[in-house]
């Protein structure tokens, strides 16, 4: 039994961040199978979504791409509240703050309440980021590395679908384990915290270092929805108020395995 034909997953809400549509490494065909298979009360989309310093580098724009748009925009006209927060590769949207384009409103941050009465602060997060915030043309050039990494990646993915294997990502993989990486993330992570601690919240959701993750941080919530590139997750909120990440890749494998054949007693 394939995803498409399971009934819709349904949700309070959806938080998705770091599509990078406009970019070779976006898992734009993955993000339109899990928009067509949930529903949602309100949708968050925590930043980075167009990817316009790939499109400045080099256009391109599959229609898969147009697809995702399109069914957002959807999604908003049809009673999903959809709310977009820019991140810093779709920082051209921070000119529309406080205004709503095509049902969708654009806010610099906002502040979710779940159902079980916690107070989330959203937000894309590069402005906690030391190397964005003071040095954007590293950031830039980190960019292009990382760029030439997901690229890598959809070869080594083209390679594993050949022999039969699901999608593995090469950045996740080092990222996780190189020393440098694990500290910036755990600084990160802090820097958000505090935030959120000075705004009087309960927790905070954001996205910007692809790194899907709910833990506690001190007396924080820190939920990270990862991304459409490396991890395809999203976070999601059940009715109760119950976090929850969904990585979609492993979901669909798990739906679409066959069922084991029964033995003869």
């Amino acid at each position: 039994m394939s995803v498409q034909t399971l009934r819709p997953l349904s949700y309070r809400t959806l938080f998705i961040s770091d599509v990078h549509l406009g970019s070779r490494g976006c898992q734009a065909a993955m993000l339109l199978d899990f928009l067509h298979s949930v529903r949602c009360e309100t949708l968050y989309l925590v930043g980075d979504i167009i990817d316009f310093w790939s499109l400045k580098r080099s256009f391109y724009w599959p229609q898969e791409h147009n697809d995702v748009l399109r069914t957002v925009l959807g999604m908003a006209r049809h009673g999903t509240r959809v709310v977009y927060v820019p991140g810093n590769h779709d920082e051209l949207f921070r000119d529309h703050l406080d205004t709503v384009f095509g049902n969708v409103e654009i806010r610099a941050r906002s502040v979710h309440q779940t159902a079980d009465g916690r107070r989330l602060l959203v937000l894309h997060g590069d402005e906690f980021d030391g190397v964005v915030r003071c040095s954007p043309w590293l950031a830039r050039l980190g960019s292009h590395a990382y760029d030439a990494l997901i690229s890598l990646n959809r070869y080594l993915n083209a390679w594993r679908r050949f022999f039969g294997y699901g999608y593995w990502s090469l950045a996740a993989f080092l990222k996780h384990r190189v020393k440098n990486a694990v500290q910036y993330i755990g600084d990160f992570e802090q820097a958000v915290a505090r935030a959120a601690r000075q705004e009087g919240v309960d927790g905070l959701v954001c996205g910007h270092i692809h790194r899907p993750e709910v833990r506690m941080v001190g007396d924080v919530l820190y939920c990270n929805d990862g991304d459409w590139v490396e991890s395809c997750s999203a976070l999601a909120e059940h009715r109760d108020g119950r976090l929850e990440l969904l990585h979609w890749a492993e979901m669909r494998a798990r739906e679409t395995a066959p069922a084991p054949l029964e033995t003869a007693a």
